[in-house]
């Protein structure tokens, strides 16, 4: 999702060559695989947005390949952008690597000043090592080798390219699937997992998109006035955020649903409330444009598009 919204805005970028592989084409857990990849290219700048991803139900379900799989692509990827001479590269991190009770809104600073929120833990792990890799890197070689590692924090994403599996997928599509069905089987009522009353800030990927690149075209002495080199990573959200209650009543209404929204409080909840402090990004020129309700919509449109099997 991440890595396509990337690619549309730089496809626009006449002067600029993509380079990419699909994950069948590239395993980006291989080591081997990764530096024959770097060897074979010239790269001038990397966006490190690959990642395994999913909602509470997969993250409770498959920690050891949550954090495993995380901390390879990156070590892999970011080491041998080093290796093989790239200066420039994006991490994208998470808003789930601070700490489950940060106070709100997180600012940067709030990083391992707590306990994270245990249905994410493995996941947050590898993205905080993830930063910090790139920290590290900075710290280590970039006077002598001239590297820029730049981390950015992106809040929930949403949008075209997301997956709508049925238990392994992120909030957005799971309700998106989930009040579709409903629809088109008349349903009485539909299921939401936990009690609704959670807060969460969603941010559209191709808002992300343009976020990273507008972070890696930044001067060094703009991005390091705001992201201090103790803590080199920057924060990428909306502004604001909605219950997931909201979120569920809001998604119903565009689907067209009309039966009855039921919240099984018998599942987690996560973190109460998950919304991010964007300031240091607003002040270096970047801003959120596209509306959650828009947003959204554009979401249900590209779940249509997709044909998305309801029988998985």
């Amino acid at each position: 999702m991440v890595g396509s919204a990337i690619n549309r805005q730089l496809s626009t970028v006449p002067e600029i060559e993509i380079i990419k592989r699909t994950h069948a084409e590239l395993d980006l857990t291989s080591q081997a695989a990764v530096e024959r990849f770097f060897a074979e290219n010239i790269i001038d700048e990397v966006y490190l947005a690959a990642a395994k991803v999913g909602g509470i139900y997969a993250n409770e379900s498959y920690p050891a390949e949550f954090i495993y799989e995380n901390l390879m692509i990156e070590a892999n990827v970011i080491n041998m952008a080093f290796k093989y001479g790239v200066r420039k590269l994006i991490f994208f991190g998470s808003s789930c690597i601070y700490p489950r009770l940060a106070a709100q809104p997180i600012r940067e600073e709030a990083l391992l000043t707590g306990s994270l929120e245990y249905t994410n833990e493995p996941y947050a792990v590898a993205k905080i090592a993830g930063l910090k890799l790139c920290e590290s890197y900075n710290r280590q070689y970039q006077k002598t080798h001239g590297i820029d590692y730049r981390s950015i924090m992106p809040a929930n994403l949403y949008g075209p390219g997301d997956n709508y599996h049925p238990e392994n997928s992120h909030v957005i599509p799971a309700l998106i699937r989930k009040f579709h069905d409903g629809k088109v089987r008349g349903l009485p009522e539909v299921v939401v997992w936990g009690s609704g009353q959670p807060k969460r800030e969603f941010l559209n990927v191709d808002d992300a998109a343009l976020a990273s690149i507008h972070v890696m075209n930044l001067p060094p002495e703009a991005y390091y006035k705001q992201a201090e080199e103790a803590m080199g990573h920057i924060n990428v959200g909306f502004g604001s955020d909605v219950s997931i209650a909201e979120l569920a009543s809001s998604i119903s209404e565009i689907i067209g649903y009309r039966g009855k929204i039921i919240y099984d409080r018998s599942k987690p909840d996560g973190t109460p409330r998950k919304l991010m402090d964007s300031s240091r990004i607003n002040a270096l020129g970047w801003e959120a444009s596209i509306p959650l309700n828009v947003g959204l919509k554009l979401a249900y449109h590209d779940f249509l598009k997709a044909g998305t099997r309801l029988d998985g």
